[in-house]
């Protein structure tokens, strides 16, 4: 006696999930055989420690995110996301390694995602933040942007490697740093808008490619 037509229905494999939309609509740059530049490896960490700031339980959202997204398989757990991570030079636990394009077109669509998902916040500090300057007032005076401001600077003395002279410098001049940590604000606020994350994902890769 045969097998049933439920039976097969069983044991056939589960079709893979589809990729997200934007998965098949950012460009596949050309580049080194080798990976991403030093360059695009870092400042997609950058983008991922401001959201570690804006957020508690960072990783784990992340990791819910790219499970959302059906990007498990490039990024399937917490020590994979922290291997890809420490392919930023800048890292203290810097591994001489490169981001394949598609690990970093992954991160990029993750931190876009959580980035949308904190818009309202984000776009708050970033209001806050101007509106201080205009006045000629210290960040410190809005408490959202100094909580994010000092744990921004907590988690970059963290993780980054003091021994290169550009932390250094950082570390040496928090003015400098918030600036940095500001900046980055303005990325991610930049990747909730429309076509954000392309045009995030094409800053990445500016001045790398042709």
């Amino acid at each position: 006696m045969g097998p049933s037509s439920a039976d097969v229905m069983n044991n056939e494999a589960p079709s893979a999930k589809p990729k997200p939309w934007l998965w098949e609509n950012l460009p596949n740059y050309e580049i080194s055989a080798r990976g991403c530049s030093q360059r695009t490896a870092q400042e997609i960490d950058l983008l991922l420690l401001a959201l570690e700031a804006l957020e508690l339980q960072s990783t784990e959202r992340m990791l819910t995110t790219a499970k959302e997204l059906n990007l498990s398989d490039v990024i399937p757990n917490r020590v994979v996301l922290w291997r890809l991570r420490c392919t930023n030079p800048w890292r203290r636990s810097y591994m001489r390694r490169y981001l394949h394009l598609e690990q970093a077109k992954a991160l990029t669509i993750i931190a876009s995602a959580r980035s949308r998902q904190l818009t309202f916040l984000i776009r708050q500090l970033v209001l806050a933040e101007q509106q201080l300057r205009d006045k000629e007032l210290p960040w410190e005076q809005n408490f959202r942007l100094k909580w994010y401001l000092e744990r921004f600077r907590s988690h970059f003395k963290e993780r980054m490697n003091p021994r290169r002279a550009r932390i250094a410098q950082y570390l040496e001049l928090p003015d400098s740093l918030n600036q940095l940590a500001v900046s980055l604000l303005h990325k991610l606020l930049f990747a909730t808008g429309t076509l954000g994350t392309q045009r995030l994902w094409c800053s990445l890769f500016d001045g790398e490619v042709r």
